[in-house]
């Protein structure tokens, strides 16, 4: 279906006037909402989006989809002019070469748009670098440039000269432009500084460079932090959440789902559009370059609410593209079981603490029972058993916890035969120190249930990074604590060098500010 042609200017008056009419109240966007729309072909549903008083993202974000529109319907003049007026209101000029390509890449092939404000200045990596996977002798660099490139990364540790660590990488088109750097042969506990260049040590930008400190070798103890949260809304006003959490210097950080809100698995345009808009905010990446980061997905960037795709690999047929748009944004140690059997779960260590990541959507089949399905699960209850860790924490995208969300099938509360398997399987296999970290529910809280035949399960949740919509502290039998005023995050504070191991939580707003603190020792975490 092809739109009607407008004029640029009265379309540019409608989206000044509508940006200062809206107000929010949900997490899914305006222009989130127009840029589905726009991907359907529903012109209809596109000018519903912005007459719908959800939470909205701005006048240049406005401005920005307006020209995407405008580029649909080749009236590249026009998109032009809404082009410059985006860049003028703050939209980053890196954007333009970002996705969705097929639109973007209109406006690039005109001679006018070398001449935008600000787009002679963006650089060869247009997003990123980002940290990923570090371990006490590897790490991964996920960078997005802006067109074909081969590149090379130079490593460098104080005092000595730098590099080039592994194979190069290829930027292509097939691969919406990003790539990984493999980087092995490290020393534990070392910092490091990595620098993309192209052939022969050619340097392309001092912004790209990435700085990261390898772990303790495995099992080795000591202190740590770690971040976690889910519930990452693009509000422009909230991305200095990202400063904040840097602020707290933690070793990780693990995003929990919901991480971009996208809710449109047949239409890759609207998961192009709403990865780049995060990753061209420079508090993001400011962030990423510095704090590795760990990866999982929910609902809204997996399908869409509460969505239950099903046990099969290949029904519906979106579930491959989605992953595979997935795994060109980020950095992880694996998923699931690769091209064969795919997801996004896997674990990783720090020292002597093992974090087991879940994929809660995949293969999430209701009428069979089940929401890792028996490949992620067989994989899950081997891992635990052979774990030799202090500390082992399952990380779920959805609560444990019974009736968190009243009503609801989504969390685990949908699935407590496989629930409940999975924790007779701690207590018949005397698997000890476990705890449960999730997402979901847009707030930060601190929750416990009680085993009849074993300890405690503590579980810590948090999910609103930078969300708008707000969710209430339920008030279930286990509630410690929780939070819900603020955009808030959760820190995991490990020292396993005392004579009794621990983990402190803490519930921190965007602000900074504590809200809650729990000190949890691995002598609670014991089987009798």
């Amino acid at each position: 279906m092809r739109f009607k042609t407008f004029s640029y200017r009265p379309f540019l008056i409608l989206l000044v006037a509508l940006f200062w009419a809206l107000e929010g109240h949900s997490q899914h966007d305006t222009q989130r909402n127009a840029m589905i729309a726009l991907a359907k072909g529903d012109e209809k549903e596109f000018a519903k989006a912005f007459l719908n008083p959800k939470v909205d993202a701005g006048e240049a974000e406005s401005l920005f989809v307006g020209m995407l529109k405008l580029l649909a319907e080749d009236e590249v003049d026009d998109a032009m002019k809404v082009a410059r007026t985006a860049l003028e209101k703050g939209v980053p000029a890196s954007r333009f070469f970002a996705g969705p390509q097929n639109l973007t890449a209109k406006l690039r092939e005109d001679p006018q748009f070398d001449e935008l404000p600000g787009i002679a200045e963006v650089g060869v990596i247009i997003h990123g670098p980002m940290v990923g996977d570090v371990t006490h002798n590897s790490a991964k660099i996920w960078a997005r440039t802006k067109g074909p490139e081969i590149l090379y990364l130079l490593v460098k540790k104080d005092g000595q000269d730098p590099v080039h660590t592994g194979k190069p990488v290829t930027f292509s088109e097939e691969s919406d432009f990003t790539g990984v750097f493999q980087i092995d042969g490290l020393e534990p506990d070392t910092e490091y500084r990595c620098i993309p260049t192209r052939k022969n040590n050619l340097l392309i930008g001092d912004s790209d460079t990435a700085v990261f400190r390898t772990r303790a070798k495995p099992g080795d103890s000591s202190p740590f932090k770690v971040a976690f949260g889910g519930g990452a809304g693009f509000v422009p006003e909230w991305e200095y959440m990202w400063d904040t959490i840097g602020g707290f210097e933690p070793d990780a950080m693990l995003m929990l789902g919901d991480n971009v809100y996208i809710d449109q698995p047949e239409f890759l345009q609207t998961h192009y559009y709403c990865y780049s808009r995060r990753q061209s905010r420079p508090e993001w990446r400011r962030f990423i370059r510095e704090v590795p980061v760990y990866s999982i997905y929910d609902d809204h960037d997996f399908g869409d609410n509460d969505c239950v795709p099903g046990p099969q690999i290949e029904k519906p047929a979106w579930k491959r593209k989605v992953w595979n748009t997935f795994r060109q944004n980020w950095a992880n140690p694996g998923y699931g079981g690769g091209d064969a059997q795919p997801g996004c779960w896997y674990d990783f260590v720090i020292g002597d603490v093992q974090f087991f990541m879940l994929d809660g959507r995949y293969y999430r089949d209701l009428k069979g029972g089940s929401m890792l399905g028996p490949v992620q699960k067989k994989w899950l209850l081997e891992a635990l058993a052979k774990s030799d860790a202090i500390f082992k924490v399952i990380v779920s995208p959805v609560p444990f916890t019974p009736n968190i969300k009243p009503g609801s099938r989504d969390p685990w509360d949908g699935y407590p035969e496989e629930r409940e398997e999975i924790f007779t399987h701690l207590e018949t296999d005397r698997i000890d120190g476990v705890f449960l970290v999730c997402a979901d529910r847009h707030r930060t809280d601190l929750r416990k249930t009680e085993r009849p035949n074993g300890y405690t399960l503590y579980e810590f949740e948090s999910s609103r990074l930078t969300n708008k919509h707000v969710h209430s502290v339920v008030q279930t039998d286990g509630l410690v604590w929780g939070y819900n005023e603020k955009c808030s995050f959760g820190l995991m504070e490990f020292d396993t060098t005392t004579e009794d191991p621990q983990v402190r939580f803490r519930a921190i707003d965007i602000d900074g500010e504590e809200h809650g603190d729990f000190l949890l020792k691995a002598s609670q975490l014991r089987h009798p």
